[in-house]
């Protein structure tokens, strides 16, 4: 097999499967306007028609297909405000829903530090809402997202450390009283949501809990000029085994997506950020996902419980809306951790983020933990490559006689392979000898791509000098520029390909990917960079031994 051949595809195969994403140019950002489905503080169910009553139904024992009518108390509501050292959520009277969160540590850019991102909002281009509440088996009224609640105060601030609880009250005016409390903490991005229902009634409750997010639907064209552009944006799922993102296309032609499960949960995600609901543990829930051309409606309701007269019972269920810091994630649900979407190598790329991760705890900089990291990852496949390296010397130096003869048998195919073949077993040369260490390493070095490309505290992380932040292109393109000179140098530490066709090809290369990566975020094009110096600090030791 020729040897030159084989790397070449090989590499191509791995850059292929790396940059898949940049090859479709953007000429246009298109948005599919959102219909307006969350306006005066009131839901528009006429507006999205698959999406009718979108209130979960309750699960019977005796009785089949009744739906508990729906009651509003009536059409005033107050807006809240409750404010921790990251979060500021808006909170409606009107249902208890959260219709507003801002992360006020996560900047849409570093230019403007005051414009935050948005995960909750009301607008239409941009909805995004958490609705719980609890549903009445009698279909008596009911504190559901649409009944209205009474508060003590419209601003809450936390102003220490520690806890806030946000209380809201409601009652049927009949006996039955919920009292329905929102818990933040500092530093935290989770809201533990809880309802706490009172009856004060000779007659026993029957009912359930529910949440459901309710999503605007994005429809973005892809460049390779936003990397944001590739990442998903839309409904995910935990069915208890495993992880699912839902295209709302699909859901919208086949219906909606329904499971089971007593330790699943609900989200929306976009690059960095998540949105969702983690119910209590070991109670089986029902979960539904429906989706119509423009917003998404998950939902989940739980089984059908009794608080019997004079007795209170407290429901309580789980939001987290926030950047994915996988401590945070982990210490809610170890499976709300899969969010961070590392693709099939999942089981590689979270030992790397945990070193990543331990390297910065020292080194307190993301950009020097990059270099680090991607040094430890060629220090612990040194052997390995070492292996490939003298391959390549070896190739290297009968490089000469292999051209002689391609020479000598031009229009002799047969004869040409014969002596190859004899001159790389007296030489002992095997020439895949040099592919299979590269091939066995590329799957360590795209599960630390996606490690730099997904998890969310590289966003906006500064590295030194004009590379201020790290999730973003290098502004000068310096980086890439480096990069490109690099790979050139790096070609003439090897053996030069036979076939012209290949060597114009090999030339190509380091301008080729010059260009894609001037648009890749700089911490990954310095990872990169960092890799491709090591290697020619590698091989050029090697050839400098074998040459001696």
């Amino acid at each position: 097999m020729d040897n030159q051949r084989l790397i070449i595809w090989s590499f191509f195969g791995f850059m292929c499967i790396l940059t898949y994403q940049a090859w479709t140019i953007d000429s246009t950002q298109n948005e599919i306007v959102v219909e307006q489905a969350y306006e005066e503080n009131e839901l528009s169910f006429e507006a999205s028609p698959q999406l009718n009553n979108n209130l979960p139904k309750l699960s019977q024992p005796d009785r089949n297909n009744v739906t508990p009518v729906i009651i509003s108390d009536n059409d005033f509501s107050e807006i809240i405000t409750v404010k921790t050292d990251v979060l500021e959520l808006k909170i409606n009277s009107k249902g208890g829903t959260i219709e507003g969160a801002k992360l006020l540590k996560y900047p849409k850019s570093k230019d403007q530090p005051d414009d935050v991102i948005e995960l909750l909002n009301t607008n239409s281009k941009d909805l995004g809402l958490i609705q719980t509440g609890l549903r009445s088996l009698a279909g008596a009224p009911e504190p559901n997202h649409l009944a209205s609640y009474s508060s003590d105060s419209n601003n809450y601030e936390l102003t220490h450390q520690g806890e806030l609880i946000i209380p809201l009250y409601w009652t049927d005016g009949n006996g039955i009283k919920v009292e329905k409390s929102f818990r933040v903490s500092q530093g935290s991005y989770r809201v533990d949501i809880e309802h706490r229902l009172t009856n004060d009634t000779a007659q026993d409750w029957s009912g359930a809990s529910y949440s459901q997010i309710t999503r605007r639907v994005t429809d973005k064209e892809r460049s390779m000029f936003d990397v944001e552009s590739f990442s998903f944006d839309g409904p995910i799922i935990f069915n208890g085994e495993k992880i699912e993102k839902l295209d709302s296309s699909d859901l919208n032609e086949d219906g909606p997506n329904q499971f089971v499960s007593s330790n699943g949960w609900i989200g929306s995600i976009q690059h960095h950020f998540l949105s969702a609901v983690v119910p209590e543990k070991e109670n089986e829930q029902r979960y539904q996902v429906s989706a119509n051309k423009v917003r998404v409606v998950s939902n989940m309701i739980g089984p059908t419980e009794i608080v019997y007269s004079n007795q209170t019972k407290t429901f309580s269920t789980t939001a987290y809306i926030g950047p994915k810091l996988q401590s945070q994630l982990n210490a809610i649900d170890p499976k709300l951790r899969l969010s961070v979407d590392y693709g099939i190598l999942t089981m590689l790329s979270q030992p790397l983020f945990w070193l990543l991760n331990f390297v910065h705890s020292f080194v307190q900089n993301w950009g020097l933990a990059i270099i680090s990291v991607t040094a430890i990852i060629k220090l612990l496949f040194y052997k390995l490559t070492e292996k490939s390296g003298h391959s390549m010397a070896k190739m290297r130096a009968i490089a000469p006689r292999l051209k002689a003869i391609q020479e000598r048998y031009k229009d002799n195919k047969t004869e040409q392979g014969r002596a190859t073949m004899e001159l790389y077993k007296r030489e002992k040369v095997n020439p895949i000898a040099g592919c299979v260490p590269m091939l066995i390493q590329m799957p360590f070095f795209l599960a630390f791509y996606w490690v730099l490309l997904e998890s969310v505290e590289m966003r906006q992380a500064p590295f030194m000098f004009w590379l201020t932040d790290l999730s973003s292109r290098d502004p000068y393109f310096i980086l890439p520029l480096i990069m490109g000179g690099a790979m050139l140098f790096q070609q003439k530490l090897n053996p030069p390909p036979a076939d012209p066709m290949q060597a114009k090809v090999m030339q190509i290369m380091p301008v080729m990917f010059s260009a894609m990566f001037a648009f890749f975020p700089s911490g990954l094009v310095l990872y990169w960079v960092t890799n491709t110096l090591l290697s020619i600090l590698q091989q050029w030791s090697i050839n400098k031994k074998y040459s001696a």
